[in-house]
């Protein structure tokens, strides 16, 4: 049995080597790490679009009478504020605050959600949400039978829209449509998010059909540049935009505090929620550690895991993230550090392959379009 084989596939597995596909293991799935490469799908997504296969994302429905005060007590956005066909982004806690995931939370209707989750947490998070059950409820994990695909891009909307006769524009960020027919295929959830820090579609539909809306779309926007893109250029804009990644810059050990996305963590919301305490004391007594972006002046790349230290020499955190950034051509990267370190303009050393090599904190997001 070849490794490949004892990987989890997504329903686009066959189509990846008709495209120039390199396969690698993310997380337990065969995934595409590049087409034609991690540079020229990076500058795709940035001045034309790039198509991805996200139908490694998990998808779990929430429905029933008690389906809104059940997830917000799961989460620590506030979803009372979401109308039908609104998403918010959020994150579920841990009773001491380390993140058991950052998900989407979609409404479909009055009493009927959709919670998008990591790929890799899928049998944990849907664990965690049984365990936590409020209230008159069903749960339905419909990973396996849902797919998605992401058009990212500025000429994202132009391409997709030749395809449906919905009107995309009038569709905002953090808003979608359901029942939409793209080239034919019905029922398809379209909804303006991504991962990429551009302008951009997320496309939920029936893992049967994805093959053929792939195909679809590549043809559609083959005048535009359209580009099949992979891990690699996913990486590479989610780290520029200052996206966070789970695993890397929010874990089970990292707070959502900690890793900049307090915006997602509404203490002041009336109902209570899990580590709503915890957070709250937080961000009251503030975090003894941040979140920070990092530019190495230096040479080499910041690396997940390499040790941070101050400019006298002394250990303040670690690197969760780093590239070399395609767009601004300089090594940037992610850094959880002392917050008395955390300000603009400090000064501190990466080790990279032992040597401290000179580093600076800078404001992030990188890139911002625009």
């Amino acid at each position: 049995m070849s490794t490949e084989a004892a990987l989890k596939q997504t329903p686009l597995f066959e189509v990846y080597e008709k495209y120039g596909g390199k396969v690698i293991d993310f997380g337990g799935w065969a995934l595409p790490v590049q087409f034609s490469g991690i540079l020229e799908e990076h500058a795709a997504v940035r001045t034309e679009a790039g198509l991805f296969d996200v139908s490694h994302m998990g998808e779990v429905l929430v429905v029933g009478k008690d389906a809104e005060s059940y997830i917000n007590y799961l989460v620590t956005n506030d979803v009372t504020t979401l109308e039908v066909n609104q998403a918010q982004y959020t994150a579920m806690c841990y009773p001491d605050g380390g993140t058991v995931d950052d998900l989407l939370v979609y409404k479909l209707a009055n009493q009927k959600y959709l919670l998008v989750i990591n790929a890799a947490n899928i049998e944990k998070d849907y664990d965690w949400m049984r365990q936590h059950v409020k209230g008159e409820v069903t749960l339905q994990n419909i990973s396996d039978d849902t797919a998605q695909l992401a058009i990212q891009g500025p000429k994202a909307e132009t391409i997709l829209q030749k395809l449906t006769e919905t009107d995309l524009s009038e569709i905002r960020p953090f808003e979608f449509a359901q029942q939409v027919t793209v080239s034919g295929i019905a029922n398809i959830l379209v909804s303006r998010t991504g991962y990429t820090g551009e302008d951009g579609f997320e496309l939920y539909l029936a893992a049967d059909q994805v093959a053929a809306l792939w195909e679809k779309l590549l043809e559609a926007g083959s005048e535009e540049g359209l580009k099949p893109c992979g891990l690699g250029a996913r990486d590479t804009l989610r780290l520029e935009a200052r996206l966070a990644l789970y695993g890397q810059d929010i874990s089970s050990e990292i707070s959502p505090l900690e890793a900049g996305i307090g915006f997602v963590v509404k203490t002041k919301k009336e109902s209570d929620f899990i580590a709503k305490d915890v957070l709250a004391a937080q961000r009251k007594e503030g975090v003894k550690r941040k979140l920070v972006g990092i530019e190495v002046i230096g040479r080499g790349i910041p690396r997940h895991g390499y040790k941070v230290v101050s400019e006298g020499g002394d250990e303040i955190g670690f690197v969760t993230s780093g590239t070399q950034s395609p767009t601004l051509k300089k090594s940037i990267g992610l850094a959880l550090i002392s917050t008395e370190y955390a300000v603009v303009g400090t000064p501190l050393k990466v080790e990279i392959r032992n040597k401290p090599i000179e580093a600076i904190v800078v404001k992030a997001p990188f890139y911002k379009r625009g």
